[in-house]
C-alpha cells in the first residue's frame, strides 16, 4: 500500500463516527469510561466511530450535554444561545449557541425560535467552514476548524444537500491536505522521491485531485528544487554522474525541462567544462615534460569519466597523447631541422608515421631472390624521422671540414666509378666523396658518393653531438617501411611494370649517357632525363614526403647481411652482428635493373666499399 492510502485509511479511523445524543434525565450514570463515548464527559463535545460505513470517512461531532431544565426556563436559554450565536460562540462547549438550541429543540420540537436559531447557527457554522477551508493553505488549523465545522453542520443537517457538498469538499480538502503534509514531511526528511515514492509522488497525487493546489504546487517546485541542488553539490564535488543523475530527477518532477533544470544543467555543464579543460590544460603540461606521458593519460582517463560522449576535447587531447606516445612532440608528415653548434642547420627530417607492414617478397614474387624471403610483418610503434634526400655532398663536406674527417675513399685515394668510355664500373684513383658518378667534381646539391658504412655512420656521430640529438642510419626494416610509404605492391609504386612519370630517376630504356649509350636492362619505354644520379630531390616525394627512396643512388643501412629474414627481428630494429663486415645497401640506383628497382630488393656490400652506385640517408629518434 501507498504511503498517501496509508495516510488516508489513519484520517478515516480517526473522523469516523456516530451521532451521539444526550441520555434520558433518568438514566442511571455511570463511571466515565474514555473508550466508551456515552459515558465521556457531557461538558466536551466528542468524535466516535458509527457503524454507518457509508460515512466513515466523515468526522461525526457530538453535542455537549445542556440541561435546559435548569433555574430560568427556556425564554432565558433562548437568549443565551441568541446571545452566544451573536458572539460567534458556535459549538466549542456547553455555552455556545447549537448545543442550547439543541437541547432546547429536544425539549420542544416545534420551538419554531429555536427552529430559526439552529438555521441561523447552521448558516455561521457553513459560512465558517467554507471561510476556513478557504484559509486553509498551509494553516493546519484552519484545516482542522473546518473539518470540526463540518462535523456540526452535518448533526445539524444531515440530510441536507449543502450541508452534504460541504462534506464532500472537507473531506477532498483533508485528502489533499495529508497529501500535501506527508510530501512536506518526506521532503524535510531528504526523500525526494528518486526512487518512485517520497515527497514527489504525494505532491503529484495532491495535483491530481487539485491540479493547481498552491501548497502541491510549492511542495513539487521544492523537490524539483532540492534535486537540483543536490546536483550542483555533486557537481562542486566533481561527481558528474550523480549530478547528472540528480539533474534527471529534477527534470522528472515536471516531466519537462523547465527553466529551473535548464539553468542547472547549464550550470554543472559549465563546470563540467570549466574541469574538464582544466584537466586537459595540465595534461598538455605534462605532455611538454619528458617524462610526462604516464600523467598525462591518467588525467585523460579522469576526462573521459565526467566527459560526454564525443566530447571534442576529450576527442583532441586523446589525439595530442596518441602523437606524443608515437611522434613526441612532433607529428606525422612535418618537416623539421635542427640547429647545429655553428649556427647553421643540419639536413631536412620529415616525420614518418607509426604502423605495420609486410617486409620482403612474397613466394611468388617474380624476380625475387631467397634473401628476401621470408615476407614477414614489421611493427613500429613510434614514428621516427628520416632525411628528405640523401645527404648531400655540401652537407657531409661541412662534417668533412669541422671534424677533421679523412673519409675511406680519400685514405685509401681511390673509388669505384662509371666510365663512359667502358660502359662499366671501374677503380679509379683520386677519386672520393667529392666526386661524382664518373670521377669528376660532384656538385654541392648531388648526393654524396664514394662513401663506405662506416664514413656514414661517422657522419651520423658528428650530426648528433652538433645537435644534441641521435642521428643514426635506419634499420633495414626502416627503409622498406618508408620506400613503400603504404604501398604493398612489387615496386615503390604498385605492380605496374613501368614507373609513373617523374617518379624517380632509374635506368630507363629511353635514358641516353653523355657518349650516346644506353641501357640493355631498363625500363622500356621509360626516361627521366639522367644518366648518372640526379642531384638531390628533383623527383616526386612518395606518399610519405621522402624524394629518392625509389632511386637515384642506393643507400646504406645500419643491418648486417643474413642470407635471409628468418629470425629477423619484428620491432624494425636493425639485425646487427658486431663485427661483421657485410653490410645490406637499399634502394634502386640510376644504373639498376628494373629487379633491382622492387621495393623488397637488397644487396650485401662489403663495409668498406666506396661507389658512385652507393650514398646515404639518416634517421632520427623522435
Amino acid at each position: 500500500m501507498r504511503a498517501s492510502g496509508q495516510a488516508l485509511l489513519w484520517i478515516a479511523v480517526l473522523l469516523a463516527g456516530g451521532c451521539g445524543r444526550a441520555p434520558d434525565a433518568g438514566a442511571p450514570a455511570r463511571a466515565p469510561d474514555p473508550a466508551d463515548p456515552a459515558t465521556a464527559d457531557p461538558a466536551q463535545p466528542s468524535v466516535t466511530v458509527s457503524g454507518d460505513e457509508r460515512h466513515a470517512v466523515f468526522g461525526v461531532w457530538a453535542p455537549p450535554r445542556v440541561d435546559v431544565s435548569e433555574p430560568g426556563g427556556r425564554a432565558a436559554w433562548r437568549a443565551r444561545a441568541d446571545e452566544a450565536l451573536e458572539a460567534g460562540h458556535l459549538y466549542e462547549d456547553a455555552e455556545a449557541a447549537v448545543p442550547i438550541y439543541l437541547a432546547l429543540r429536544d425539549a420542544d420540537p416545534g420551538d419554531r425560535a429555536v427552529q430559526r436559531g439552529l438555521q441561523r447557527a447552521l448558516a455561521r457554522v457553513m459560512a465558517g467552514a467554507r471561510s476556513a477551508l478557504a484559509a486553509r493553505g498551509v494553516d493546519d488549523a484552519a484545516m482542522q476548524r473546518a473539518e470540526r465545522l463540518a462535523a456540526v453542520a452535518r448533526t445539524l443537517a444531515p440530510d441536507d444537500p449543502q450541508v452534504q457538498g460541504l462534506q464532500r469538499e472537507v473531506e477532498a480538502a483533508r485528502r489533499l491536505w495529508s497529501l500535501n503534509r506527508a510530501g512536506e514531511a518526506d521532503l524535510r526528511a531528504g526523500r525526494l522521491g528518486e526512487q518512485g515514492n517520497g515527497a514527489l509522488g504525494y505532491f503529484r497525487d495532491a495535483l491530481l485531485l487539485q491540479p493547481d493546489d498552491p501548497r502541491a504546487l510549492q511542495g513539487r517546485a521544492a523537490v524539483e528544487s532540492a534535486a537540483i541542488g543536490r546536483a550542483e553539490r555533486a557537481a562542486r564535488a566533481v561527481d558528474f554522474a550523480s549530478a547528472e543523475k540528480w539533474l534527471g530527477h529534477a527534470q522528472a518532477v515536471r516531466e519537462d525541462e523547465a527553466g529551473a533544470v535548464r539553468d542547472a544543467r547549464e550550470r554543472v555543464d559549465a563546470a563540467r567544462n570549466a574541469r574538464i579543460v582544466a584537466l586537459r590544460d595540465a595534461a598538455l603540461r605534462d605532455l611538454a615534460r619528458g617524462d610526462g606521458l604516464r600523467d598525462a593519460r591518467t588525467r585523460l582517463a579522469d576526462i573521459l569519466q565526467i566527459a560526454p560522449p564525443g566530447d571534442p576535447v576529450a576527442a583532441q587531447l586523446r589525439q595530442r597523447i596518441d602523437l606524443a606516445t608515437h611522434y613526441g612532440a612532433f607529428r606525422p608528415g612535418q618537416v623539421f631541422t635542427d640547429p647545429l653548434d655553428d649556427g647553421s642547420r643540419g639536413p631536412q627530417m620529415v616525420v614518418v608515421p607509426h604502423g605495420a607492414f609486410r617486409m620482403g617478397a612474397l613466394d611468388n614474387e617474380p624476380g625475387a631472390a631467397d634473401a628476401e624471403k621470408p615476407a614477414h610483418y614489421v611493427r613500429f610503434d613510434r614514428g621516427f624521422a628520416m632525411s628528405l634526400t640523401e645527404v648531400t655532398v655540401a652537407e657531409f663536406g661541412r662534417f668533412v671540414a669541422q671534424a677533421g674527417a679523412r673519409p675511406r675513399a680519400t685514405r685509401r685515394g681511390n673509388s669505384i666509378v662509371y666510365d663512359e668510355r667502358s660502359g662499366n664500373f671501374a677503380r679509379r684513383s683520386g677519386a672520393d666523396w667529392r666526386s661524382g658518378y664518373d670521377g669528376r667534381p660532384a656538385a654541392q646539391g648531388d648526393p654524396v658518393l664514394h662513401v663506405s658504412v662506416r664514413d656514414a655512420e661517422a657522419y651520423a656521430a658528428w650530426l648528433s653531438a652538433q645537435t644534441g640529438r641521435h642521428y643514426r642510419l635506419p634499420s633495414e626494416a626502416e627503409f622498406e617501411y618508408a620506400l613503400r610509404a603504404g604501398n604493398a605492391g612489387r615496386f615503390p609504386w604498385g605492380d605496374d611494370a613501368i614507373p609513373p612519370g617523374r617518379a624517380g630517376n632509374f635506368a630507363g630504356g629511353n635514358d641516353v649517357s653523355p657518349g650516346g649509350r644506353t641501357w640493355n636492362n631498363a625500363f622500356v619505354g621509360f626516361g627521366d632525363g639522367y644518366w648518372g644520379p640526379a642531384p638531390t630531390g628533383r623527383f616526386e616525394p612518395n606518399a610519405w614526403g621522402l624524394h629518392d627512396l625509389a632511386g637515384n643512388v642506393s643507400e646504406w643501412v645500419a643491418d648486417c647481411w643474413h642470407a635471409s629474414y628468418r629470425r629477423a627481428p619484428a620491432d624494425g630494429a636493425a639485425w646487427f652482428n658486431p663485427g661483421c663486415r657485410s653490410r645490406v645497401v637499399r634502394g634502386g640506383v640510376w644504373s639498376g635493373s628494373p629487379a633491382q628497382t622492387r621495393s623488397a630488393w637488397r644487396s650485401p656490400m662489403d663495409s668498406d666499399m666506396t661507389s658512385a652506385r652507393i650514398g646515404f640517408r639518416l634517421v632520427r629518434g623522435i
